[in-house]
């Protein structure tokens, strides 16, 4: 489409003169004013305007060329989006008298129609084009795009149809079928479970057939996986009408019957999660999955967003049209969760991208109570998604055609440009915040056209009488025969003793189970051959001859390198490299993330270097061997909350990969509170989701003040129960290699947290023989005093961490043979069995301390 933007400011003084000047002399004139003229003498000519009128209609057609520009900037403050309540009013209307052109212009054919596609048109045609485009059931918010190919792609895809489809008479059946779904099983579970929580769709039922074309154009589109997470709200309805979980499981979930696995303890009906495979009518075989989640509204997102990225990663081969996040947003959380904008920040990064996230906002208007202008300073709730420059389509809840058609054009959007888009759902909620709750307290007037207001099966099935697809008995048919369905599921519901636990990305972990209390009880070998060692260190600390690198990193691979050879005296560094390198070789894929992780905080880890005077990475762990695992680790953005959400999800979908997050300071995992509170401590328990994810967070008093001093590990203890995690404060290089070892050598996953040390990583006694990594070693949970004699001991103190340095000092110093200190490297769960062993060697000792560095109350 030719661009005429030079047309908006121009001073008609102006034009009048390059006008002259093209009448005299047209190659002397711009070729893009050339081009207007031309077009300009055929509309004066078709009119028959005279040559001395001609300055007055530049001016005209100025003003049109202003009005189009308008409705595609600004149509979306004017459309007829809202069901149940009048638009806010903004100045600026899209009035001819605005652009001064009147009703006497409507029949003057202005060559700025060929703007629209439309060539030389009325002036009554443009303005009917445009209406029907950006003013009637779809608003679009698009011309803040900054690429000019995407903006005029999504303009000539929504003007070349007027942001509508014809659809066919099957195409519209099944929509409608969708919408009685919907519709039916929320009243049939507000009929049967009467005043229980479910958190009902009615007034955004248009959602279910939304997802339905999600699935069918996605799957045409190349999708095979999708993923979607959601709140609370509609998810019922999801998980039967979309994925497929029976009408029974979820009527018995409402009976509250017992579940057929007792250690499962399960969660709310409407935190669940499904998974399931299906076919689309194309013949297209895709799986869906929906991902549990708490009431925290938004913590699913980034968790869903690293789910994807492992399904790219691991079974698409980074394919990124393969797999398509689905976010599902509340308005109020949307606009009031700042994990959004941290999602969004991470969206287009390398280590995080997935291809593009479809953002759904199920719009009810209000936010529990708050009225949506209580609820944000913006405009739109979307409006967070202008940070990403990601096109916002706003559509009426009750126009079930428009709703698809905008699926429709925001899936090419996606595959094609591999860019968020969102789609902003204006409906309304029938009930209070849940079926119990009394919304006229707080909205009576919204309640009162809500009352009055059909539902959206209603509003369609008319709609298809009137054209003659269907008659009223169809439509009631339909209703009636899945009505039934549905008193065929409760009653055999009713009589079951028993409930299925859910299932969600079983697949990846079939060959695994959950932990119990007598896997802790010792520690797996975790060793690797002297040999191999010996290979393996070399080669990852071998820099390329024929690159040069900043001369202090080529001593410290050096020195790496020296002590490889002497065997005696690896550092942490060491021990760490040497712990993902083997798990490399094995073919294991290592994926590690934070802020800073590649250098590391405290400059120790290096896994990435720069070729000296480029910007050219290199990275030895990618360079070991060619049939090696995947090695990644990336510099993630400033987030916590965002980055250990995604590093959850991805270490949910891929238990045979070590996955890493390593926090700048230990105390900053204050920030990601909720993920750790959610998702890490408690999804076996509540949702069979095991993860393998490691934590890294310095740890310690070092003379950094309260801020920087901790990774406040009491936290992380008081969530400790039935072996949910392992929080561990290791005080050897080697031990740490076998701690991250064993993440992927026993039979089940369980987090790890690790009060990672600063002062340890240099210190010249934190050290370990290349014979502690051997093959017939493993991780130590606890480690006696080796310079103790048991008789001679008559106090006992017991600690953890770097305490232990400044305590054997202590003790060296004073020749002090009557002291031993135990070292607790893992304090959940707690090594009973190893500890009592250990304490029952000083049978002399009077007096039994625990030492921590901690202030007391701590």
């Amino acid at each position: 489409m030719t661009d005429f933007s030079y047309l908006g400011n121009a001073d008609p003084a102006a034009i009048e003169g390059y006008y002259q000047q093209y009448r005299q002399q047209p190659e002397s004139v711009d070729a893009s004013w050339r081009k207007f003229f031309e077009g300009f003498e055929f509309a004066r000519t078709a009119n028959g305007v005279a040559a001395e009128q001609a300055p007055e209609q530049f001016i005209k057609e100025v003003n049109v060329l202003n009005l189009i520009g308008a409705y595609r900037q600004r149509g979306h403050l004017f459309t007829k989006t809202n069901p149940v309540r009048t638009r806010r009013q903004y100045g600026g209307k899209l009035t001819l008298e605005n652009f001064e052109l009147d009703e006497s212009d409507l029949d003057t054919v202005f060559h700025a129609g060929a703007r629209l596609g439309l060539g030389p048109a009325a002036l009554r045609d443009i303005v009917q084009m445009l209406e029907e485009t950006y003013c009637h059931s779809v608003g679009v918010e698009y011309k803040f795009i900054r690429d000019p190919k995407v903006m005029e792609w999504l303009q000539e895809r929504m003007e070349s149809c007027r942001n509508r489809l014809n659809y066919s008479k099957d195409q519209k059946l099944r929509m409608l079928r969708k919408l009685m779904q919907a519709v039916t099983l929320e009243k049939f579970m507000h009929a049967r479970f009467v005043g229980q929580k479910r958190f009902s769709l009615e007034g955004l039922e248009v959602f279910i057939p939304a997802m339905e074309a999600i699935v069918e154009i996605g799957a045409y589109f190349g999708v095979r996986e999708f993923l979607v997470g959601m709140a609370h709200r509609g998810r019922l309805n999801m998980l039967t009408n979309i994925l497929g979980k029976g009408y029974q499981h979820i009527f018995w979930e409402f009976e509250g019957k017992a579940l057929d696995d007792h250690l499962f303890m399960g969660d709310v009906k409407y935190h669940l999660g499904h998974s399931a495979d299906r076919v689309t009518h194309n013949g297209k075989s895709v799986h869906l999955s929906l991902a549990p989640n708490p009431s925290h509204l938004e913590a699913i997102d980034p968790v869903v967003e690293g789910l994807a990225r492992a399904k790219l990663d691991n079974l698409f081969n980074g394919d990124l049209k393969k797999v398509l996040p689905i976010l599902v947003h509340g308005d109020s959380s949307i606009a009031g969760q700042g994990i959004v904008y941290e999602l969004l920040q991470m969206s287009q990064l390398e280590g995080y991208q997935t291809g593009g996230t479809m953002h759904i906002v199920l719009n009810n208007q209000v936010g529990f109570t708050t009225n949506y202008i209580e609820a944000r300073s913006s405009t739109y709730c979307t409006d967070v998604a202008k940070t990403t420059l990601s096109p916002v389509f706003h559509v009426n809840a009750d126009d079930v055609e428009a709703v698809c058609y905008v699926v429709q054009v925001a899936l090419e959007f996606r595959q094609r440009f591999h860019r968020d888009v969102f789609i902003d759902i204006l409906g309304y909620r029938k009930h209070g915040h849940n079926e119990g709750d009394e919304p006229r307290f707080t909205q009576p007037i919204l309640y009162k056209a809500i009352a009055k207001h059909p539902d959206p099966f209603a509003i369609y099935s008319e709609k298809l009488i009137s054209e003659d697809v269907i008659d009223a008995a169809y439509a009631k048919q339909i209703a009636k025969e899945f009505r039934a369905e549905l008193d065929e599921a409760y009653e055999k519901a009713m009589t079951s003793k028993t409930s299925a636990a859910p299932s969600f990305l079983t697949d990846r972990w079939a060959e695994l189970r959950f932990s119990n209390k007598e896997d802790f009880r010792e520690s797996p070998h975790t060793g690797v051959s002297i040999d191999e060692l010996q290979r393996i260190g070399t080669r990852i600390n071998q820099l390329p001859a024929d690159k040069k690198f900043f001369s202090k990193v080529e001593k410290i691979y050096a020195d790496r390198r020296a002590m490889m050879e002497n065997g005696e005296q690896l550092d942490w560094a060491s021990g760490e490299l040497l712990a993902y390198a083997t798990l490399l070789e094995e073919g294991f894929r290592v994926r590690i993330s934070g802020q800073d992780s590649r250098r590391g905080t405290f400059s120790h880890r290096h896994a990435m270097l720069r070729v000296e005077d480029t910007e050219l990475a290199y990275f030895p762990l990618q360079n070991i061997s060619e049939q090696q695992a995947p090695f990644e680790i990336y510099n993630s953005p400033l987030s916590e909350y965002g980055v250990l959400g995604f590093e959850t999800g991805y270490a949910m979908a891929t238990p045979d990969a070590l996955v890493v997050w390593e926090a700048q300071f230990g105390d900053f995992f204050n920030g990601a509170q909720i993920i750790i509170d959610q998702f890490i401590t408690g999804s076996e328990a509540k949702w069979k989701r095991g993860s393998g994810l490691v934590m890294l967070l310095p740890h310690g008093l070092e003379g950094q003040g309260p801020e920087h001093s901790s990774g406040r590990m009491e936290r992380f203890l008081a969530e400790c129960a039935e072996t949910n995690m392992q929080v561990a404060n290791i005080t050897t290089p080697a031990n740490f290699f076998h701690a991250l070892r064993r993440q992927l050598h026993r039979p089940f996953r369980t987090p790890l947290i690790v009060m990672s040390p600063k002062s340890l990583l240099r210190h010249p006694q934190c050290v370990s023989p290349l014979r502690d990594f051997d093959k017939d070693s493993r991780f130590h949970e606890v480690f006696d005093d080796p310079n103790a004699e048991p008789k001679a001991v008559k106090r006992v103190l017991l600690c953890t961490g770097k305490l232990y340095y400044e305590l054997l000092k202590r003790q060296q110093d004073e020749k002090r043979n009557d002291v031993a200190i135990i070292r607790i490297e893992q304090l959940y769960p707690l090594p009973k069995y190893q500890l009592e062993n250990i304490v029952k060697r000083y049978a002399n000792a009077k007096e039994h301390f625990w030492v921590q560095e901690e202030p007391e109350n701590m």
